[in-house]
């Protein structure tokens, strides 16, 4: 669970925040929107494809198999490739819309990242916001404003019908296992534009998100690889506490002088 708040000096002028350690926070995430800035270091080491959300296209980061799944947070909450998509390294915060359409910073309450005492201040003694919190703005504005090439990028993709239906089928933990809803840059159609349409197309930037996503698909199978052994991780950590219980249980039946008893 998640509770988004609007960062202001009434609710928080007086609270503080943590940074955070771990990535469990993301652990439900099989995909992860990303801007057209990061895919250039997002592609040495995840998957990337396309979401449609309504009617245009974005860009994701596929870090898992099945809904609800993300293979690239250890069970330890450890993040296991080298690249962070942009919205987990600014957690706790994000920006939120307004229904005048302005964006604003938030932070999630429900993250048990904040504090009375330790930690950033969110605003200074003379009421301004502290300087921490300045630049995750400036990081979260710097998303933004690329959030919309982004679309504009994905839309002249779209336009010139480069983006179709990946259907992925990936060998599981129990065997091959699909994974639906994702787009990829059709290379056939790419390969086929004409001077004109491939001059549109590279002029709006489109050229470099289109190689890198057919680049990523090499990491693919990693996806798989990674689903067996979190598999067996997880196997391994119920076999842990299968073992500490029942090692629980021998200690109860022992009495006082370190032998076994049983109750009448």
């Amino acid at each position: 669970m998640t509770d988004f708040q609007v960062i202001t000096r009434e609710r928080h002028g007086s609270q503080r925040w943590l940074k955070h350690s771990t990535y469990t926070f993301a652990t439900g995430d099989a995909l992860c929107p990303l801007v057209a800035q990061e895919l250039p270091k997002a592609v040495l080491s995840m998957p990337i494809g396309f979401m449609a959300e309504g009617d245009h296209f974005v860009p994701v980061a596929v870090q898992g198999l099945a809904a609800g799944q993300n293979l690239l947070v250890a069970l330890d909450g450890r993040w296991l490739a080298p690249y962070i998509p942009a919205p987990y390294r600014g957690y706790p915060f994000r920006m939120a819309p307004t229904e005048q359409g302005e964006h604003v910073l938030c932070i999630d309450e429900a993250s048990g990242l904040l504090s009375e005492s330790a930690g950033e201040s969110f605003f200074n003694e003379d009421g301004t916001p502290g300087k921490s919190v300045l630049e995750i703005l400036e990081f979260f504005n710097q998303i933004e404003a690329n959030r919309q090439l982004t679309l504009n990028i994905c839309a002249v993709l779209q336009q010139h019908g480069l983006i179709q239906p990946w259907p992925i089928t990936v060998q599981g933990e129990h065997g091959e296992q699909k994974v639906e809803g994702l787009f990829r840059i059709d290379e056939a159609a790419l390969n086929a534009l004409t001077a004109e349409s491939l001059t549109e197309v590279r002029n709006a930037g489109g050229l470099t998100v289109a190689y890198c996503q057919l680049l990523s698909m090499q990491h693919l199978s990693t996806l798989g690889t990674l689903a067996q052994a979190h598999a067996e991780a997880e196997k391994a950590r119920l076999a842990q506490e299968s073992l500490a219980r029942n090692s629980e249980l021998h200690l109860g039946l022992m009495n006082d002088s370190g032998t076994f008893s049983f109750g009448q």
